[in-house]
């Protein structure tokens, strides 16, 4: 049997993997300055940094449409997939989940599996890639859609912003709110638990937010291969050396990639942000890559 594996853009997966790999990928919508558009083809990075920076900018975002997804279930299907798994951003974080949901239920339930990553980034997207390897390793769809689970449940994502106006706005910080008073004199740091945002712990400069993220990331990755992707928005200096200090402090980095956030996810962390989503299931193919 042939298996498909289809992810949403808020993965941020490496663009060579995509296609190495034959991933579908259903865009969300972002809407700024009185227009909408596709996450990565019509609405940019630098578009939504430049909006949130901007006095009185807003930044929207939307999930899919059910028939985004029945579109993209039947392509596959039609193009010679017997199954599909389709593996997605927090249903706590966005309606992407339950688009898919519903789109599944019209092609058909027993070919299409939908799974909640509980997670967001690469937390999903490393959750994408071990489905994309089992699937084109010949593995069935229960074993497809299994290692998607266990890679999402044994990922763990931490990120620094400068403000939590952003996410306070879009209604995605749950108890993080706690850090609001004082989020103009503390770099709040933040990690993904449950499916939610959630306010992990609070430091006092951006060089030791830094070094907190590499800590975390040693105290996942222990003495075990790990693959750790760097995210950030309008802030490649920063991710440079964030990457740089990882390179140093994990002796078993086997997989790593650098690369700034969409609009999606971008809209609600705002420009600053920084962050690390780390896997520690261990990589057979070890690689690292570098996007804008």
């Amino acid at each position: 049997m042939s298996v498909a594996v289809v992810t949403d853009s808020t993965a941020y997966l490496p663009p060579d993997l995509v296609e190495g790999l034959g991933i579908e990928v259903v865009p969300l919508y972002v809407g700024l300055a009185g227009r909408s558009g596709r996450e990565g083809t019509d609405v940019t990075p630098d578009e939504v940094a430049r909006a949130l920076s901007t006095r009185g900018g807003h930044v929207s975002t939307s999930r899919p449409t059910p028939g985004d997804f029945v579109a993209a279930y039947r392509r596959l299907l039609g193009s010679g997939a017997d199954r599909i798994v389709s593996i997605h951003l927090s249903a706590e974080l966005s309606g992407t989940h339950d688009a898919a949901r519903l789109a599944a239920a019209q092609v058909g339930e027993h070919l299409v599996t939908v799974l909640d990553s509980r997670s967001a980034a690469m937390g999903n997207g490393f959750a994408v890639l071990a489905a994309a390897r089992a699937a084109a390793a010949g593995q069935p769809a229960e074993a497809v859609a299994a290692v998607a689970r266990t890679t999402a449940a044994a990922t763990r994502t931490f990120f620094v912003v400068d403000t939590l106006e952003h996410l306070r706005r879009g209604g995605r910080i749950g108890s993080a709110a706690a850090l609001l008073g004082s989020a103009l004199s503390v770099k709040p740091l933040l990690h993904v638990a449950d499916g939610r945002v959630v306010a992990l712990e609070k430091v006092r400069t951006s060089s030791r937010a830094l070094h907190r993220l590499v800590q975390r990331a040693a105290e996942v990755a222990g003495d075990r291969p790990v693959a750790v992707a760097v995210h950030h928005l309008a802030a490649p200096e920063r991710a440079a050396r964030l990457a740089e200090q990882l390179r140093a402090r994990l002796p078993q980095l086997v997989e790593l990639h650098v690369s700034e956030l969409g609009a999606a996810v971008g809209a609600h962390v705002g420009p600053g942000a920084v962050g690390l989503v780390v896997d520690p299931t261990g990589r057979e193919h070890g690689e690292e890559t570098q996007q804008a």
